[in-house]
């Protein structure tokens, strides 16, 4: 259902519990959008914008996304820089070292004629986990360097045997033609995906900005992520060591309601380069620790 927990560590406990399929022939995908209480307010009053059916064009490929609507901008004093890779453990109940793993700033580069930070995610289950679900999964994301709004997603997963890829273009307008390459993907101005939502809130000044609200599309539906300061200076002891950290409350809507029995905590170190330092998740079938095992 939810991609939501950022480090690609509820994501495995969640398609666990729920995988959905994706139709590598399909020119487009259905978002649902959630009710606009924290995003830029729809040309329609106010209403949430209906999602689109759009058909391939072969001329379409490379249409630049309309930007003219963003989310708030990256600070100019950016953490990211290219190749710094983060190495996680995940318990998910009970279970300890169930999944490592990897997330990685991999480049910036030109994305469709703009500049572009190209974000990874590699999952891996573990034994005993793995004798029963084999996951092996990578999520890419292309988000604007600027404001770290997704341009492109890409989810290639192996689970259980079974591969499936997803390359989705997104288009906050009607009038950008389907792309020959991707699936077209219809969603609010200033979306960003899982991966670049997990690095815009590196860039927050928390100390001038106590909350950050943002659409996040994770491939499946379209959600409102309310992200807020709970405290500064939690210590935090993970296997890479102690930190002194930014502790951040993830609140998710759907379609306007706050999902009650789904709740994160993120760590981020207090420090500029603000890594990732735990996750926390509670769900309704499993709860997860995400802890750092290694920051290059």
């Amino acid at each position: 259902m939810i991609g939501i927990a950022f480090l690609a560590a509820g994501a495995v406990a969640w398609q666990m519990h729920n995988r959905r399929e994706i139709s590598r022939a399909s020119a487009t995908v259905t978002v649902t959008a959630p009710q606009p209480t924290a995003m830029p307010e729809p040309k329609n009053g106010g209403a949430a914008e209906p999602s689109e059916t759009v058909r391939p064009s072969p001329e379409g490929a490379r249409q630049p996304v309309d930007r003219k609507k963003t989310a708030v901008v990256a600070g100019v004093s950016s953490p990211l820089r290219s190749g710094e890779t983060w190495q996680y453990s995940a318990n998910v109940s009970k279970l300890n070292d169930v999944a490592n793993l990897r997330l990685k700033v991999a480049e910036k580069r030109n994305f469709l004629g703009k500049s572009a930070w190209h974000l990874q995610a590699f999952a891996h289950t573990e034994n005993p986990l793995r004798m029963v679900f084999a996951l092996d999964d990578q999520f890419d994301s292309y988000s604007d360097a600027g404001t770290l709004v997704s341009m492109q997603y890409e989810m290639h997963l192996n689970e259980k045997g079974q591969t499936l890829d997803s390359v989705q273009r997104m288009s906050p307008t009607v009038k950008d033609p389907a792309p020959a390459d991707a699936i077209a993907a219809r969603v609010l101005p200033g979306t960003r995906d899982p991966l670049g939502m997990m690095q815009f809130l590196r860039t927050v000044d928390w100390t001038k900005t106590p909350e950050v609200r943002s659409p996040v599309y994770d491939g499946h539906k379209l959600y409102d992520v309310h992200a807020r300061l709970e405290a500064r200076g939690a210590p935090v002891a993970v296997r890479a060591g102690n930190f002194d950290t930014l502790k951040i409350e993830l609140r998710v809507l759907d379609n306007g309601a706050e999902m009650k029995d789904a709740h994160f905590i993120l760590y981020l170190s207090n420090t500029e380069a603000r890594l990732p330092v735990l996750l926390e998740a509670v769900m309704p079938f499993a709860t997860a620790r995400v802890e750092l095992v290694k920051a290059e």
